[in-house]
C-alpha cells in the first residue's frame, strides 16, 4: 500500500498566513513551507501554487497562502493555494 495517500482531517486556515519556502523540488512538484503563523510546517503541491504553466518555489522565497489539515506521508498541513510575494527574476 502506497504512504503517497492524503488524507483531509478538518479545514484549518480560512485566512492567508505568510511564510518562506523551506524547500521545493521542482522535478517531484512539490516542497515545504514554514510559518510562524501556521501550527507546523506545511506541505505544498505545484498545483496549489497560483499561476499558469510550469509553476515552482524557490528555496527562501516569501509566500502567502491557505492551509488544511491533511496527511501526506509525514506532513500534517496541506497548502490549498500559495502565491508568491517575491518577484525576483526566475
Amino acid at each position: 500500500m502506497s504512504s503517497a495517500r492524503v488524507r483531509t482531517l478538518a479545514v484549518v486556515s480560512e485566512r492567508v498566513v505568510r511564510g518562506r519556502v523551506k524547500f521545493f523540488r521542482s522535478e517531484e512538484g512539490w516542497g515545504g513551507i514554514e510559518s510562524d503563523e501556521a501550527p507546523g510546517d506545511v506541505w505544498v503541491h505545484f498545483s496549489s501554487i497560483e499561476g499558469d504553466g510550469f509553476r515552482e518555489l524557490v528555496e527562501g522565497e516569501e509566500v502567502e497562502f491557505r492551509y488544511e489539515a491533511a496527511q501526506q506521508d509525514s506532513w500534517r498541513y496541506r497548502a490549498t493555494w500559495v502565491r508568491r510575494l517575491d518577484h525576483r527574476d526566475r
